[in-house]
């Protein structure tokens, strides 16, 4: 493991006002890579992420996801109504080197916790706004949340069937979190060179527009210059007899040869870009016939092409290839004052590794106030170290 010192970010400090999903994750990014982060939450009930449970699991009065998302991270309570507790949070970020917020536009504004405000109180403050679909435009002040933004960004009709299909997890909280991540980073490293801190804005919506950069180039371009739609290409899931497999690299001809059908696709075009679904129709019958290790056996390999099983999450957390990137790590979270045992939870690490050492911390989600109120912070608390 590294020494902690080695870390990236070891010194810079954060301060984290976000709420359930893309804002704590970024901030969990950040901690991960070395940042001394610090939720500030309402007393009572702290942040809304504590109770919104993923498929109803719980673990020590939090709800499972905020445990995985809020690892490695400390906790002060602070009712920002309470002009004696918003003067004390005001003054903790005149020593932050970072701020995340994921509140409606507007909302900071009127605690005078805006970016206009406090870069004059702390110019090399980098500054985080997420929003759900920007600031300004006819949806800014509409809830951002993760099926929304799916929603109404097309993503659902990517999988080209008679129906829209969203994805079943939080990608675009977790697309965007990547994104506040980088945008932090980036601008430490320009505070490193010249001083000046920054602002880092996007939104759920400008994270899933992202993710689909070649769907909306090519139909863009297709507007531009009267080109056709692009059609189905010989990738994709396929039913097996046993399962399903994932096919991909493969032209149509090619694909077709493997499985002892030549020339029985269309035209027996090598251009994956121009096959059309209904050539597909006689490999889909070829493949119903197989096993899915023997559909891995006769499309994978050669000149190329690839053929994978679709693994159920059972079988991924069964499987060499899962257990070989160690990407599972258990926090532990200190019994109660009161007494009781600790509480452990098995989780994820950081997907990154640096200078070939994994990213694990024990360190657990903090309860609420675990670290007490934000005085506590001001008067143990020291500015983050100085880049560069």
């Amino acid at each position: 493991m590294l020494d902690p010192t080695d870390l990236p970010l070891h010194g810079v400090r954060v301060l984290d006002f976000s709420q359930f999903l893309a804002g704590p994750v970024a901030a969990l990014r950040l901690a991960d890579l070395g940042a001394d982060v610090t939720k500030v939450e309402r007393p009572v009930t702290g942040e809304i992420g504590r109770t919104l449970a993923f498929a109803g699991r719980w673990s020590d009065g939090d709800t499972l996801s905020f445990h995985a998302m809020n690892r490695n991270k400390r906790a002060v309570v602070a009712d920002l109504k309470d002009p004696g507790d918003l003067a004390l949070v005001t003054e903790l970020v005149c020593r932050a080197d970072v701020l995340v917020q994921n509140f409606r536009p507007g909302v900071m504004a009127r605690l005078g916790l805006d970016h206009e405000t406090v870069r004059r109180l702390n110019p090399g403050l980098v500054y985080v706004s997420a929003t759900g679909y920007g600031e300004h435009g006819p949806w800014a002040r509409r809830p951002g949340q993760d099926l929304l933004a799916q929603s109404v960004s097309a993503l659902p009709w990517v999988g080209g069937g008679d129906r829209p299909v969203t994805v079943g997890l939080a990608l675009a909280d977790h697309l965007m979190s990547c994104h506040i991540a980088q945008g932090v980073t980036a601008l430490l490293v320009r505070r490193a060179r010249t001083g000046r801190g920054g602002l880092v804005e996007t939104s759920l919506l400008e994270a899933m527009l992202d993710l689909q950069v070649q769907r909306l180039t090519a139909r863009l371009s297709a507007d531009a210059e009267g080109l056709p739609e692009p059609r189905t290409a010989p990738a994709g899931l396929l039913r097996a007899r046993d399962g399903y497999v994932a096919v991909a690299g493969l032209p149509l001809a090619e694909l077709a040869a493997r499985l002892g059908l030549p020339g029985a696709c269309g035209a027996g075009t090598t251009d994956a870009a121009l096959v059309r679904d209904d050539d597909l129709a006689p490999v889909r019958a070829a493949v119903e016939t197989l096993t899915a290790d023997r559909c891995v056996e006769l499309l994978s390999g050669g000149d190329g092409g690839w053929c994978v099983p679709v693994l159920a999450l059972e079988q991924l957390l069964e499987h060499e290839a899962f257990t070989a990137l160690g990407m599972t790590q258990e926090v532990v979270r200190p019994p109660r004052p009161e007494g009781g045992a600790p509480v452990r939870v098995t989780t994820t690490r950081s997907p990154i590794r640096i200078d070939g050492h994994r990213l694990l911390s024990a360190t657990a989600a903090p309860r609420l106030g675990q670290h007490g109120h934000v005085s506590d912070e001001l008067d143990g608390g020291a500015p983050g170290a100085p880049l560069g």
